[in-house]
């Protein structure tokens, strides 16, 4: 491994780790959080859901399979900085298309490394989400002190507009059945891919469409994807998805749209302690008793008070960890959303029967 220059991870208690530089030279700021998936990483650093925040991966080995064409989740990597123990030049995986340094240079993503992760993921466990800076072109802590004060806390930050399309585009399937008009809050690929498998033609739109665009399709069914940021600091795609529960067509949310779609019907969202990020997480489906390994990436949920006494409201999913709120549906509508990511990627396919009963629910609708 070449030599790499020193770099500072300063959090907002004040804390300090020192290591070395990795990916682009200069200095970043956002949340930190972690994410205990071993595997994945080029998915996870490409999830547009990760736009503003500085991430800690808990696997010791960072970057040994190098980056692949067909597991970016977006066109660049969108975490606002990388904080790992090992992090490898060399990569062993004959197909991969290049190093992930390459790919953390490209997209302008600064890092450290060689530091006592384990340390670090214990101390925000017990502190909780706050925000830090990575830097390796500045190591003068006063000064870092300093910017840090200006750094947006997450709460009440709304980045789906960084990070979501800014015109319409077309993916088509090979063997075209429904239409699907996706309104874009920071999709992942693989959610696309996961309706095109399954027959869709898929039309994404932009956060700012009206509900006459979606319409102009004339979709079968309505997706609303997952993204960044608070969901509460989004006031006219919460007005837009109540539209969109009026219309009583076929609607699946997930993550981000999981929330949305929640507070267009008169619910609450609250900031969580530390967030669900990793590919492991368990979920237990109400409506069937099962169990499902699931991939999350979320620091926000639906607050479980105020679904109580809700008789539109059904919960159908909730994690086993802490049991807070995983899915939901309209009762009587064709309606639900799951606050995980059933296309995974990584992450165990565990949950993609969702995605069918997203289907099921077209073909009741056309018949």
């Amino acid at each position: 491994m070449e030599d790499r220059s020193p770099a500072i991870l300063l959090l907002e208690d004040g804390t300090v780790y020192h290591g070395l530089a990795v990916g682009k030279i200069g200095t970043t700021s956002g949340e930190i959080a972690f994410n205990t998936g071993m595997t994945g990483y080029q998915e996870v650093f490409t999830d547009p859901s990760y736009f503003g925040q500085i991430l800690i991966m808990t696997t010791s080995h960072i970057g040994n399979y190098g980056v692949h064409a067909n597991e970016e989740e977006s066109d660049s990597i969108k975490i606002a900085g990388l904080v790992t123990k090992k992090y490898a030049d060399i990569y062993s995986r004959s197909s991969a298309k290049s190093s992930l340094d390459e790919l953390m240079v490209e997209s302008a993503c600064v890092g450290i490394s060689d530091i006592d992760t384990r340390s670090l993921v214990r101390h925000i466990r017990s502190k909780g989400a706050m925000n830090a800076i990575i830097s390796s072109d500045n190591l003068d802590i006063e000064s870092l002190r300093e910017l840090m004060k200006s750094v947006p806390s997450m709460d009440g930050l709304e980045l789906s507009s960084k990070v979501c399309t800014k015109e319409v585009y077309d993916v088509a399937s090979e063997n075209p059945k429904f239409k699907v008009s996706l309104l874009d809050l920071g999709v992942k690929n693989n959610i696309i891919r996961c309706l095109t498998e399954r027959g869709c033609d898929v039309r994404v739109f932009p956060m700012n469409a009206s509900v006459a665009d979606l319409l102009s399709f004339n979709p079968d069914g309505i997706m609303i994807s997952n993204g960044p940021g608070d969901p509460g600091a989004m006031e006219e795609t919460i007005a837009l998805v109540r539209e969109i529960v009026d219309l009583n067509m076929p609607t699946f949310g997930i993550c981000l749209g999981h929330q949305i779609l929640g507070l267009s019907q008169g619910l609450k969202t609250e900031k969580m302690f530390n967030g669900h990020r990793g590919i492991n997480h368990p979920i237990k489906n109400l409506k069937t008793g099962k169990g499902e390994i699931t991939s999350q990436n979320h620091g926000f949920v639906i607050s479980k008070e105020s679904i109580q006494n809700n008789d539109a409201i059904e919960v159908t999913h909730i994690h086993l960890n802490d049991h807070t709120v995983a899915g939901i549906e309209l009762v009587g509508k064709p309606i639900f959303s799951v606050q995980y990511h059933p296309e995974a990627s990584a992450g165990p396919h565990d949950s993609r029967y969702l995605f069918d009963q997203f289907i099921e629910n077209m073909v009741r609708a056309a018949n």
